[in-house]
């Protein structure tokens, strides 16, 4: 009888190639979006977590990780991004997963969950795409899916500016014009955040980035 094979992603490793990689991405957004990063210090250095943030450019999964030096972090991607052979090596070796767009949000939920059981760090954005205007949009009911297969700590994460400097309607960013910035909020355990249902987890979420938020623009 052979083994049986283990499917599961590996816990993530802080290996020297990311916190390379990682160093370069936090100078470069230093130098073209004058980036600022509030409250770092409390993402959890290890165990399952998920990180759930408003999103207003491809600007945000790089800043929101870079300022991250204890841990690597595991993001989602557009499985046709990988169709590239390149590009599919580089978006892997940052710890990028395919996700099958005719899969839709399953597919996407199903490789959270399995990453966070796995330990892992993972980056969510609930409102499912970039925002159009640089608003904060509806968050989707996956997140509270996810937390019903893999409880773990919810961490909020705000991030202000990306979309004055790289919005959705533009092909390439405006550099050094627009100052980015990211507020990492406390993270919430998961009994506590669902206590009240669904719903009300998902409302709280969308007030405690809002919140978030409306720090980054009120602090100089």
């Amino acid at each position: 009888m052979q083994p049986a094979v283990d499917d599961s992603p590996p816990v993530l490793r802080n290996t020297r190639y990311y916190r390379f990689c990682r160093c370069c991405v936090w100078l470069v957004s230093r130098i073209f979006f004058r980036a600022r990063w509030l409250h770092v210090d409390r993402v959890p250095v290890a165990g399952p977590l998920l990180i759930v943030a408003n999103h207003e450019s491809f600007i945000d999964p790089p800043l929101i990780g870079c300022a991250i030096a204890k841990r690597e972090l595991a993001y989602l991607a557009r499985s046709g991004l990988f169709k590239s052979k390149p590009l599919g090596l580089l978006l892997r070796s940052f710890n990028c997963v395919p996700v099958s767009e005719s899969g839709g949000d399953v597919a996407a939920m199903r490789t959270v969950i399995s990453l966070l059981h796995a330990g892992n760090a993972v980056l969510i954005f609930p409102e499912g795409s970039r925002s159009p205007n640089g608003q904060m949009q509806e968050f989707k009911r996956g997140v509270a899916l996810i937390l019903r297969k893999a409880p773990c700590p919810v961490m909020p994460v705000a991030v202000e500016g990306p979309f004055r400097a790289w919005p959705r309607h533009r092909k390439f960013p405006t550099l050094f014009r627009h100052r980015v910035a990211t507020n990492y909020g406390q993270p919430i355990p998961s009994d506590q955040l669902m206590a009240s249902g669904p719903d009300a987890a998902l409302e709280r979420l969308h007030a405690e980035v809002a919140r978030l938020k409306a720090e980054l623009q009120t602090s100089t």
